[in-house]
């Protein structure tokens, strides 16, 4: 869930390490970091807390290693900080991930009279290459490396190797190629502005990169793999706010875009065009889908299962990434398992695609991030092409993976009525957004400390997402439950005191999400409903309510969950929270 970067090259490394680190500090953000290589002497500076406050010595070098941190080992401090160095100063590392044996590796290392300064498990990996080194930085990498149990992006340099040596298993890296000089860093987002020339390194891959060139080579063995070099399809404008006070604001208002690129291609005279190797007979014989996700994904999956059972009569479960690889899931040929992650590098959703590809079912991948790893595992997939999404909290990449998910189901079984209207949505997503009058709601309830949000059907998913967005970002306590369980419980908490957000559109229940509306006014809790256009009575029921466009029940999570991503922002924005990066969180759960 860190940020890490690293450049060799002609030009002073620090501005490029700093600005770097700005582009990823949504991966990460208690603390920053960086180490230069200057006259043959290692230089570390570090300081807990965000990079706008991070001051560096006017110096210059042309080969660095930076980091942002989302602590996992230690609490946030300047010791805690990476980069972390040996004993001697002779060597310096940054690291995503977690080493799980740590403890054994630290003990053996203090026993072998090495010192360490900070609680971090990454530390021990510094120890552990100045342990293992006899003048080859490389083998000693490669060494220490076959001793690590865990998970790492890491980035090393020696100051008597002029070079970095980048390794990989399970923490995402890409390396970007330009004429003069060379970067690397766990995201795309860090380099696209000096390149958009890359290679996505693998598990297992070993990198070397000198002002020489650059040489990649398998851990085992060390042979040496001749990969393609890819190209970013973005560029820098995608992630610059443009105005909007913050990213998450900004990518909101993009979903008009974000949708219609998702479908874009994929629908041509009304029939479904995705790239996907499931031949005819096998969606026949399709006994069982599975989909695993984790957090907005896992909302999104809910959604999905709602729609390719009604439409595709094919049994659907819907599993936590983190619960389902340690179940001993049953699992047989004739069933599919669909993964669905923005970033493509959720390590509980890799680590759940690994354990059903082991058991032999079929895979399809919904991601976001062109090249991430679940994308490339995966034997089957859809991209959503959302864009680059720079806020924690995601929004474009929710309904973009519901999109997805509805042509995926079109694609198993062809429904002329769910093809014209998904052509439609794009256009009243803008409608909602047009016309938002949602801050003057949030005014009101802003400084309340508990929500509950309620929704049947297809849509109690949208009450879990709209209550997961509120306190993901203003640090509001709100729950979501399916509207008939309110009496079950939830109805205890209602009082005066409690806003109850109510999605009320018109459909097969809508008499009962009547009852319930009745019977939080009884105990005289606050209510604000979603509701179609064309409903006037509801006015008369509900304390506020905010309209969206009719349209039919397999879209209707699209247009409801508008109006909760906004008033989860404004509520925050409000309070004076940090939007984009809300405490504790990071945007890329690379860890388990």
């Amino acid at each position: 869930m860190c940020g890490i970067i690293g450049y060799v090259g002609k030009d002073n490394c620090i501005p490029i390490l700093i600005n770097g680190l700005k582009r990823l500090e949504y991966r990460g953000y208690d603390s920053v970091g960086i180490s230069i290589i200057e006259n043959n002497e290692i230089k570390t500076f570090k300081k807990k807390g965000k990079i706008k406050d991070f001051i560096v010595q006017e110096i210059y070098s042309n080969i660095g290693i930076g980091h942002t941190r989302w602590s996992t080992h230690g609490e946030p401090s300047d010791i805690n900080a990476h980069p972390h160095n040996d004993c001697k100063n002779n060597i310096s590392i940054v690291h995503n991930g977690i080493i799980e044996n740590f403890e054994s590796l630290k003990k053996f290392l203090i026993d072998r009279g090495h010192n360490f300064k900070s609680e971090t498990d990454s530390e021990i990996i510094a120890h552990l290459i100045e342990e293992f080194y006899n003048g080859n930085l490389t083998n000693a990498v490669k060494k220490s490396l076959l001793e690590l149990e865990g998970t790492y992006g890491l980035l090393i340099v020696s100051k008597t190797d002029n070079k970095i040596i980048a390794a990989r298993k399970g923490s995402p890296l890409v390396f970007g190629i330009k004429y003069d000089g060379y970067f690397i860093s766990s995201d795309t987002s860090a380099i696209v502005e000096n390149t958009k020339n890359v290679i996505y390194l693998l598990d297992e891959d070993v990198l070397e990169i000198s002002h020489d060139g650059y040489i990649l080579s398998n851990l085992k063995d060390s042979t040496i793999i001749d990969r393609e070099i890819e190209k970013i399809e973005w560029d820098l404008e995608q992630i610059e706010k443009k105005g909007f006070k913050h990213f998450m604001l900004k990518e909101i208002y993009e979903q008009p875009e974000s949708i219609k690129n998702t479908l874009r291609g994929r629908i041509k005279d009304d029939e479904i065009k995705i790239t996907v190797n499931l031949n005819k007979e096998f969606i026949k014989n399709l006994k069982k889908i599975i989909i695993i996700a984790c957090g907005t994904s896992w909302h999104s999956a809910l959604i999905g299962k709602r729609i390719i059972e009604k439409n595709c009569n094919i049994p659907v479960e819907v599993d936590y990434a983190s619960e389902f690889r340690y179940r001993n899931p049953i699992i047989n040929e004739n069933d599919l398992i669909i993964v669905i992650s923005q970033s493509g590098e959720t390590a509980d959703t890799l680590g759940a695609l690994r354990e059903a590809k082991k058991k032999g079912a079929k895979t399809l991948g919904i991601v976001n991030v062109v090249g991430s790893t679940i994308a490339r595992e995966c034997e089957n997939g859809i991209y959503l092409h959302a864009g680059p999404e720079i806020g924690i909290a995601s929004t474009k990449a929710f309904t973009s993976q519901v999109v997805a998910l509805i042509i995926l189901s079109l694609y198993f079984n062809k429904n002329e009525k769910i093809i014209e209207e998904i052509k439609k949505i794009s256009d009243l997503v803008k409608k909602i957004l047009d016309n938002n009058h949602i801050r003057e709601i949030a005014e009101i309830y802003y400084k309340k400390n508990n929500f509950l949000y309620l929704g049947r059907g297809i849509n109690f998913p949208v009450a879990l997402e709209g209550a997961l967005k509120l306190k993901e970002i203003s640090y509001i306590h709100a729950e979501g439950y399916p509207a008939a369980e309110m009496k079950h419980g939830p109805i205890a908490l209602i009082d005066e005191y409690m806003p109850v957000v109510v999605i009320a559109n018109k459909n097969e229940v809508y008499d009962k999400i009547l009852s319930n509306i009745q019977e939080i006014k009884a105990r005289k809790g606050k209510i604000i409903a979603i509701a179609d256009e064309d409903d006037e009575d509801i006015k008369n029921k509900v304390n506020h309510v905010i309209y969206v466009p009719k349209v039919i029940e397999e879209l209707s999570p699209i247009v409801n969950v508008i109006p909760l991503q906004l008033l989860a922002y404004y509520m925050a924005d409000l309070r004076g929270c940090n939007v984009d990066q809300p405490r504790n969180l990071a945007k890329s759960v690379t860890v388990e």
